[in-house]
């Protein structure tokens, strides 16, 4: 067998075999250093970017709760928080988009009443609808997850109509309007809403 022919073992990047006996120097673990110079820029921007969607969000829901407030009524509902945050998070998408946010909601609260006809108040009976909601929101082409919490606010609470319905009403519009004003002050925000109905 010819010595030519026989393959030499080369050390790999970043190791130095042991000179005289020295045992090998020890390794981080890590390829390169680590990068720290753009890690304050990405946060600062990071912040930068988030400051007006959080300023939408919380300036809309001082509004309920301000007009709830002055009406003595709990505009507010946890459901609405939420609407708000899909609203401003993902403007663009069908869930967003001003149909959606209103008639699903909507139909969350008829779900909520009707299953209370049937029913009476329990966990039970607002599992179920917020289960109708679902079903009637994907039927309907209004795809809100949100809304199934307000048939459950609706089952649980049972709210009185009369006055839960039109404050539930002109609470969604409200969110749609204070989407539509933060997105036109926002020059870099995109295009809302992408359809209006």
């Amino acid at each position: 067998m010819d010595l030519d022919s026989v393959p030499t073992r080369r050390p790999s990047p970043g190791f130095t075999a042991p000179r005289d006996g020295a045992p090998p120097p020890k390794r981080s673990g890590r390829l390169h250093p680590p990068r720290r110079s753009g890690r304050p820029h990405r946060a600062r921007a990071a912040v930068a970017a988030a400051l007006p969607g959080t300023g939408a969000v919380a300036g809309v829901l001082l509004a309920l709760a301000a007009l709830g407030a002055m009406i003595s009524e709990p505009v507010l509902i946890p459901s609405l928080a939420a609407s708000a945050a899909v609203l401003h998070h993902t403007p663009t998408l069908p869930t967003a988009q001003p149909r959606t946010v209103v008639v699903a909601h909507l139909l969350g609260a008829a779900a909520g009443y009707a299953v209370l006809a049937a029913a009476p108040s329990s966990p039970w009976s607002a599992a179920l609808a917020g289960g109708l909601t679902f079903a009637a929101t994907s039927l309907a082409r209004t795809p809100h997850s949100p809304a199934c919490a307000t048939a459950v606010v609706v089952v649980l609470q049972t709210p009185a109509p009369a006055r839960f319905v039109p404050l539930l009403l002109g609470a969604t519009v409200m969110l749609v309007l204070g989407g539509l004003a933060a997105f036109r002050l926002n020059g870099a925000a995109p295009r809302y809403p992408v359809r209006w109905w």
